[in-house]
């Protein structure tokens, strides 16, 4: 997991782990995937910006 410590500072220090993300070409959404399993967990509908922190397929 990623620390986010000290909080109120708004940044991440490193990555979340074990996780990706894509875009999706017909809505344009974010959709986390885990690494590890390949199952899709979380799709970003609040914002069209990707994931914070997630590194990006390709």
């Amino acid at each position: 997991m990623a620390v986010n410590k000290p909080t109120g500072d708004n940044t991440r220090k490193g990555a979340v782990r074990k996780r990706s993300q894509v875009q999706n070409p017909k809505t344009g959404l974010w959709t986390k995937r885990d690494s590890i399993t390949g199952q899709f967990m979380d799709v970003k509908t609040s914002s069209p910006k990707p994931f914070k922190g997630v590194k990006k397929e390709k």
